[in-house]
C-alpha cells in the first residue's frame, strides 16, 4: 500500500474529496430510515395527515437529491485520482524498463513486463478508484447503521451488533486467501501473453513449419492453466457475498423475529421495525459493496507487488551524470583482459580478450556461431558490462562516459533491424536528430537505402508502419543501416548487419563502409565480408584465438582457413 500510496499521494486534494463526499452521500442515507419510520409512526398514524407524509416524502427526494449530487462529484474525484496515479505510474514504470540493462531484460521477459505495462497498472487503477470510493463509506455505512439502530431501540438492535463480527472475521479470511492468489492468476497471464507474442511475431514460420495445431494445443494449454487458476480465485472471491448473505438475513430473521415480538408488548413501534430493517439492508449493501472492493484490492495488491518487483530490479549498467570527455587522440576501443559471463552459473561468452583498436582502423570480425562476436561488441556500447576486466573507448573507460556521450561515439546496426511507426525520416534521424535531408539522403547513398527512397514516392516522408511491416527484410536491414550512419559517430559497428542483403548490394554497402573515415567493426560469418578489412579478430568459444590480415590468417589461423574454406565450397 505504501508503494501505491506514494503515486497517490501527489492527488491528494482529490484523494481527499473523493471519500469525504461520499461519506456525505452516506451521511444522508443514515437519515432516511428515520424518515420513513416517522411517516409510518405519525404519518399514517390514526391522527396522521396527507400533508404531514408528503412533507416527509418531499425531505426523501430533497435527501436523494443531494446524495447523488454528492455521489457524482466523488465518483469524479476518485477517478480522476486513479486514472492520473495509472498515468504517472505507467510512465515511470516505462522509464524505469528502459533503463534496465540487458540483462535485466533478458532475465525478467518482454511478455512479464508488458503485462505489467498493462494488466497489472489498470488492476492498480481499479483498486485505487474503489478504495476512495468505498473504502471509508462502506465501513461508515455499516457502523453508522449500527449506531442508529442503537437509537432506535437497544434490544434489536444488539442482532446488529452479534452479526458484524461473524462479517469481518469471513471479509478477512477471504481476503487473506485470495491476496496470494490473484498473483499466481497474473503469473499465469504472463505466460499467455508470452506465447501470444511469440505466435503473432512467428506467424509465418508458424505456417511454413505447419505447426499451427501444435501451437494452438500449447496455447489452449497455457489459457486453461490461467483459467482454472483465475476460477479458483474467482470462487474463492465469490464466496463472499453468499456467506455474507446468510449471515445477514439470519440476522434480519433474528431482527423481524424480536421486534415483532416487542410490537405486541407495546415496547416497540411498528415504524421502528421498518427503521431496523431499513438500516440491516442499508448493511448488506455495504458489505456486498466491500466484497467487490476487496476483491479488487486483492487483485491490485498483487499487481503492485509485481509492478514494485520491477521497480526494485537494479540495473546492472549505470551512467554517471557528469562522465568523462573522450580524448580524440587516443585509441578507439581497448580491450584488457575482458571476460564475460551473462549469469552468475553460466559459461563465459567472452574469455580474457585483449586488444587494442587505433582511431579509424577497420577491424572484421569473425567466428563460428556462438563464438562471441556480438558479445565482444554489444560491450563497447555498453549493453553489457565486462564481468572482469575492462573496455576503453576513446581514451576512457566506456564505464566514465555520461550516456549521451557514449551514445555519441557508438553507432549500431544489428542483424535483426527494428523500425519504428512513423516515417523514414523520424526513423533515421534517431541518432541525429538535427541531421538535415541532404544528411539523410547521403547516409542512404551510403547504405544502398537509396533504392528503398527510389521505391517511395514520398520518398523520406514515406509512412513506416509498425516494426517496418511495410518493408521487406533486406530494405529494413538498409534502413537500419542508413540510420547508424546517419548517426555520424567515430565508431560504426554492423553486427552482421549485412545478412540479409544480395552479393551485390552487400559488396556496395561494404566499400562505402571501408571508404567511412571513422573506426569501424564489421562483425560477419562471411571471410568474403571482412577480408578488405586493415585487421580481423578471429573468436572461438569466446576466446581470441589470433589477429591480422586476411592473407596472414590464411596462414597463421586454422580457424580462419576452415571458415575460408567452407565458403569457397558453398559457392562453388
Amino acid at each position: 500500500m505504501r508503494f501505491i500510496y506514494s503515486y497517490l499521494k501527489k492527488y491528494r486534494g482529490q484523494a481527499i474529496l473523493a471519500p469525504l463526499f461520499k461519506m456525505l452521500e452516506a451521511a444522508f442515507e443514515l437519515i432516511v430510515p428515520l424518515v420513513v419510520k416517522s411517516i409510518i409512526d405519525v404519518g399514517l398514524s390514526p391522527t396522521g395527515t396527507k400533508g404531514y407524509v408528503l412533507s416527509r416524502v418531499g425531505v426523501m427526494v430533497l435527501l436523494a437529491a443531494v446524495g447523488l449530487c454528492a455521489s457524482i462529484t466523488a465518483q469524479y474525484f476518485s477517478a480522476r485520482a486513479a486514472v492520473m496515479t495509472a498515468a504517472d505510474l505507467r510512465a515511470d514504470l516505462m522509464r524505469k524498463v528502459t533503463s534496465l540493462s540487458r540483462r535485466e531484460q533478458d532475465r525478467l521477459g518482454t511478455a512479464t513486463l508488458l503485462t505489467r505495462l498493462t494488466s497489472d497498472i489498470e488492476a492498480v487503477q481499479n483498486g485505487v478508484n474503489l478504495t476512495l470510493r468505498l473504502l471509508l463509506r462502506s465501513p461508515f455505512v455499516v457502523f453508522g447503521a449500527v449506531a442508529m439502530a442503537f437509537t432506535v431501540d437497544v434490544p434489536t438492535a444488539l442482532v446488529f451488533a452479534a452479526a458484524l463480527p461473524v462479517l469481518s472475521l469471513i471479509i478477512v479470511l477471504i481476503m487473506r486467501l485470495s491476496t496470494p492468489l490473484y498473483r499466481r492468476v497474473q503469473g499465469k497471464l504472463d505466460d499467455v501473453t508470452k506465447q501470444t507474442r511469440e505466435n503473432l511475431t512467428g506467424a509465418r514460420v508458424i505456417r511454413a513449419f505447419n505447426r499451427e495445431a501444435a501451437e494452438t494445443r500449447s496455447f489452449r494449454e497455457k489459457t486453461e492453466a490461467h483459467e482454472k487458476l483465475a476460477f479458483l480465485a474467482g470462487k474463492l472471491g465469490a464466496l463472499m457475498n453468499p456467506l455474507t448473505l446468510v449471515t445477514v438475513n439470519a440476522a434480519v430473521i433474528a431482527l423481524l423475529w424480536l421486534g415483532g415480538g416487542r410490537v405486541d408488548a407495546g415496547r416497540m413501534t411498528p415504524g421502528a421495525v421498518a427503521a431496523q430493517y431499513n438500516y440491516l439492508s442499508q448493511i448488506l449493501v455495504e458489505l456486498i459493496k466491500l466484497a467487490n472492493l476487496i476483491v479488487s484490492v486483492s487483485k491490485a495488491l498483487a499487481s503492485a507487488k509485481r509492478i514494485e518487483a520491477v521497480f526494485a530490479e537494479t540495473p546492472a549498467v549505470t551512467f554517471p551524470d557528469d562522465g568523462a570527455k573522450p580524448d580524440p587522440t587516443a585509441d578507439a576501443v581497448t580491450f584488457r583482459h575482458v571476460t564475460l559471463q551473462y549469469h552468475e552459473n553460466a559459461a563465459p561468452a567472452l574469455t580474457d580478450v585483449t586488444f587494442t583498436v587505433k582511431a579509424g582502423e577497420k577491424i572484421g570480425v569473425i567466428g563460428a556461431t556462438g563464438a562471441g562476436k556480438s558479445s565482444l561488441v554489444s560491450l563497447i556500447g555498453r549493453a553489457y558490462d565486462p564481468t572482469h576486466g575492462t573496455v576503453r573507448v576513446m581514451g576512457q573507460d566506456a564505464r566514465d562516459y555520461d550516456k549521451a556521450t557514449l551514445t555519441s561515439l557508438v553507432a549500431t546496426a544489428l542483424q535483426k533491424p527494428t523500425l519504428f511507426a512513423g516515417t523514414i525520416r523520424e526513423n533515421l534521424c534517431w541518432g541525429c536528430p538535427a541531421a538535415t535531408d541532404e544528411d539523410l539522403l547521403q547516409a542512404a547513398a551510403l547504405s544502398a537505402a537509396d533504392d528503398v527512397l527510389a521505391t517511395k514516392d514520398a520518398g523520406l516522408d514515406a509512412e513506416v508502419e509498425q516494426d517496418g511491416r511495410n518493408f521487406s527484410g533486406g530494405q529494413r536491414q538498409r534502413l537500419a543501416l542508413a540510420r547508424a550512419v546517419a548517426a555520424n559517430a567515430p565508431i560504426l559497428i554492423l553486427d552482421d548487419a549485412l545478412s540479409a542483403l544480395d552479393n551485390a548490394t552487400g559488396r556496395r554497402v561494404l566499400e562505402h563502409a571501408l571508404a567511412l573515415p571513422g573506426t569501424l567493426f564489421l562483425i560477419s560469418q562471411r571471410v568474403s565480408h571482412v577480408r578488405d578489412c586493415d585487421r580481423i579478430l578471429v573468436l572461438e568459444d569466446g576466446r581470441l584465438t589470433a589477429v591480422g590480415t586476411h592473407d596472414a590468417l590464411l596462414q597463421t589461423s586454422e580457424t580462419y582457413r576452415f571458415i575460408d574454406a567452407c565458403e569457397r565450397g558453398a559457392r562453388s
